[in-house]
């Protein structure tokens, strides 16, 4: 096998291990404190890492569970302008978010980010074209005054022939024609994973399953905090001199343990969406359709399609957001009434629900609570972000880490995040290009190296290397056939995995992609991680009957009619807390 390069920023447990030593170096007498200590390992922290530590800053950044498991790996996965937000007369929003669209496509993160096509169906014969193809022209039109409109076709109008033509499960009475425009999908938890992996390659601390129990003052100002690593119950204290938080829906909690005064207000909006089969839906494009309160979105993902979402406010346990019966009984509803073939219970393979960060405001509808960010200093040394859109996560960054600047003594220099490519997009055009050769030298077949391919850009070659050296680990997961046994043990030793179900859930999407949501290749994943994380029998026995509790869990909540008894339901298994035999 070929050498690993100790600079691809791998998040293994040595690298693991020494974040930890780095950040609690720190409290010493007489050492160097952090500049930034982040918190939160969603979208948004991630950036921040990357942001501050490609300006020359010594940054780390922690995550109470694992990295993306918030909203961060439970989106719509698209990367879009929003193109509702051009009815909210929002120009601003949607322009920068095309830019950055446009950023990550062409530049950033080619191998994660990809074009895709969506209908608009027309359903009035009149007036309707004309109104709907005035906002998408429009929305090509910002797409091109962002700069970035290569690989993203102009919108195009399509005859009710034609429509049926792309979209042959639609109801012949449910469109008059419509119209077909493009935007952007992006496996989110991958991405993040990659902001992680990149700041880590530049020299930044990273650390998840650290959890912050408090700040620590020095007067007013916050100098730093008190962490405990949940892996060990270790508790040990880091100094910084400023400290972002970027904790997502939890930022009202996060605030209170410094100060009550002046705190941004942010309410979570759940999300849920359900995975069905591809050919469920007989079609060449997603769709977008429209709803008495928003959008619902039929988003082509892979060998399956995404269908979502809801936007109801959520006052529950916000690590697990609880899918309703109520809830995917809404989504199919509004899907069948434009399909041939209705689709039920029995069509969905995986549901999961995420919750949105939106600025709290005087609105009673969290559809139309603001989705654009703001950042704050409520108190000397503590900068908070909240709100925004998973597109604009790079200038929400770049924003909080210009608050953090402005308090420094020193002089920082700017963002130059728009320029830096994340780990695997170098390379990653010329390796499509080889992928015939590539799959012949790992003894696999082309179809698994494009899949490789679109997960982990130039780096698949690192993936192919395990396979080269080991051929039993080019073997599919049992009941997940997408996913080899190679991708657990990279998981592992590059992508920080510490349990079944960072594996399961983020690193892959078995959890939704797979019939029985992963339960059958749990027991597999646990033997490949188990060596390199020294678990013992009983561990591994541990880490599978929780996978499967959690599972369980999540199916039961999801036949109860409101989100109080879906919530009761699936608190009754908790986060597993590691024990050491």
């Amino acid at each position: 096998m070929a050498a690993i390069d100790p600079r691809t920023g791998k998040l293994d447990t040595d690298f693991r291990a020494a974040s930890v030593a780095a950040i609690k170096a720190t409290a010493a007498p007489g050492a160097e404190e952090l500049d930034l200590l982040i918190i939160g390992g969603g979208v948004v922290g991630a950036g921040a890492a990357l942001d501050a530590v490609t300006r020359g800053l010594k940054v780390a950044i922690v995550e109470e569970r694992d990295w993306a498991s918030g909203t961060s790996s439970r989106s719509s996965k698209l990367i879009h302008g929003g193109l509702r937000y051009l009815e909210m007369l929002d120009f601003a929003l949607v322009r920068e978010a095309l830019h950055e669209r446009g950023l990550l496509m062409e530049r950033l993160a080619p191998h994660l980010v990809h074009p895709v096509p969506f209908i608009y169906p027309l359903t009035k014969r009149i007036v309707e074209r004309p109104y709907v193809g005035a906002g998408i022209a429009l929305y090509d039109l910002l797409s091109m005054a962002s700069g970035h409109s290569r690989g993203v076709p102009f919108h195009k109008h399509l005859s009710r022939h034609a429509t049926l033509k792309a979209v042959p499960s639609l109801k012949t009475d449910a469109f008059v024609g419509s119209i077909r425009y493009y935007d952007a999908q992006v496996d989110d938890a991958r991405l993040v994973l990659n902001l992680i992996r990149t700041a880590a390659h530049y020299g930044a601390w990273a650390a998840n399953r650290v959890r912050v129990t408090s700040f620590l003052r020095a007067g007013e100002r916050v100098v730093g905090a008190a962490l405990q690593d949940q892996e060990t119950g270790e508790v040990f204290e880091v100094r910084a001199k400023q400290v972002v938080n970027a904790t997502g829906v939890w930022t009202d909690e996060t605030q209170a343990m410094v100060t009550d005064r002046g705190q941004l207000k942010v309410r979570a909006s759940k999300g849920v969406h359900l995975v069905v089969p591809r050919d469920r839906i007989a079609s060449t494009v997603g769709m977008i359709l429209r709803t008495e309160k928003s959008v619902l979105f039929v988003i082509p993902w892979g060998r399956h399609w995404i269908i979502g979402t809801t936007d109801t406010d959520w006052t529950l346990d916000k690590a697990h957001p609880a899918a309703t019966a109520k809830d995917i009984d809404y989504l199919l509803g509004h899907v069948n009434t434009v399909l041939r073939r209705p689709l039920t219970r029995e069509d969905v393979e995986g549901v999961y629900a995420g919750l949105r960060p939106l600025l709290a405001g005087e609105s009673d509808s969290t559809a139309k609570l603001s989705r654009e960010h703001v950042v704050a200093h409520p108190v000397p040394g503590l900068v908070v972000v909240a709100g925004g859109k998973y597109t604009t996560y790079r200038v929400m960054a770049k924003d909080a880490v210009d608050e953090a600047a402005r308090a420094m003594d020193a002089a920082i220099p700017p963002s130059c995040t728009d320029s830096i490519p994340l780990l695997g997009a170098e390379g990653y055009r010329a390796a499509c290009n080889r992928r015939h050769a590539m799959a012949r030298r790992a003894g696999v077949h082309v179809a698994r190296v494009e899949h490789l391919l679109g997960r982990y850009g130039s780096m698949a070659i690192d993936v192919l290397d395990l396979i080269t050296a080991d051929p039993a680990l080019g073997a599919p997961l049992p009941g997940a056939d997408d996913y080899l046994a190679a991708e657990v043990i990279y998981a592992t030793t590059h992508e920080g995995a510490r349990h079944i179900h960072d594996v399961l859930t983020r690193r892959t999407r078995i959890s939704i992609e797979a019939w029985d949501r992963g339960i059958s290749a749990a027991p597999e994943v646990a033997r490949l991680m188990a060596p390199i994380l020294g678990w013992s029998d009983a561990q591994m026995s541990r880490e599978v009957l929780h996978y499967v509790a959690r599972v369980e869990a999540e199916r039961a909540s999801q036949e109860e009619p409101d989100d109080v008894s879906a919530d009761r339901i699936r608190l009754n298994v908790e986060d597993i807390v590691p024990v050491r035999d």
